[in-house]
């Protein structure tokens, strides 16, 4: 029997219609509420530069600006290589659908060479992935491509009884297991649910306008840990006039710092 291939690779198939361009599809099984998750349209984007043969060094950085919603259908990806220095290489990428802009990025690859490294931060204290529960959802869709276990600060529908708060931390698995690569990193990193449902606790329109990645691991480090769960943080500190702001951090079991995040979502109150 052939080997099935994993939906999130499935997903973020790119078809190439040039030297510097692919076409992608939307997918039923990484689909959001009205629009697909948005680490989907992170990956895709990211992904364009990462495959390309003239792409330089490991990733660092990744900007996404989400410019409008993504319908069913098609998206027609470019990435084009902006400048090559002698350590780090910049990229601009674009998502169109019906020749209009849904979606830019930025991306930085460099070359890592052994320097003075410390870590100032230490990863959650939290239980092990075995010892929590998944956070139920009736729902389709993405959510299901994925474990959450919450340790702290789980959404309301998952009985959440110890107030609101801005803050939560989970392990992440793939659902079904995928190891874990940059092209999956880059999806994790907006994984989390807006800080906004987390400090109302009820369902507000929410979505991220603008989403930084930076990635602290190397091709070798996301090949040592497999399928292994993440452990994610996210919180906000200024929620005002229809925006918030958001940042993330995702550790390795082993308490390898990952990638940090920061975005700015956008909110309505619910009407």
């Amino acid at each position: 029997m052939p080997h099935e291939r994993h939906p999130f690779d499935i997903a973020t198939d790119l078809a190439p219609t040039g030297p510097d361009s692919w076409v992608a599809r939307t997918s039923d099984a990484y689909w959001n509420m009205v629009g697909p998750f948005g680490g989907l349209v992170t990956a895709l984007l990211f992904k364009a530069a990462l495959s390309h043969p003239a792409r330089e060094g490991e990733p660092v950085a990744l900007t996404v600006n989400f410019c409008a919603p993504v319908a069913k259908g098609e998206m027609h990806i470019t990435a084009l290589p902006a400048r090559t220095n002698r350590s780090t290489q910049h990229w601009t990428m674009t998502m169109l659908q019906e020749g209009e802009c849904v979606a830019t990025a930025s991306a930085m690859f460099g070359k890592r060479p052994e320097t003075f490294s410390d870590l100032t931060l230490l990863p959650p204290d939290v239980p092990p992935f075995e010892d929590l529960e998944r956070m139920p959802w009736a729902g389709a869709g993405w959510i299901e491509r994925f474990d959450l276990r919450f340790a702290q600060g789980a959404p309301f529908w998952a009985g959440s009884t110890k107030g609101a708060s801005s803050r939560s931390t989970l392990w992440i698995a793939s659902d079904p297991p995928r190891p874990l690569d940059f092209v999956g990193l880059a999806a994790l990193t907006d994984i989390f649910f807006g800080r906004i449902i987390h400090i109302r606790q009820q369902m507000v329109p929410f979505g991220t306008v603008s989403l930084t990645s930076y990635f602290h691991a190397t091709e070798d480090d996301l090949k040592s840990l497999g399928p292994s769960p993440v452990l994610g943080t996210a919180e906000a500190r200024i929620f005002d006039r229809g925006f918030h702001d958001q940042s993330a951090q995702l550790w390795s079991e082993g308490g390898r710092l990952l990638a940090t995040s920061h975005q700015l979502v956008y909110f309505r109150d619910p009407a």
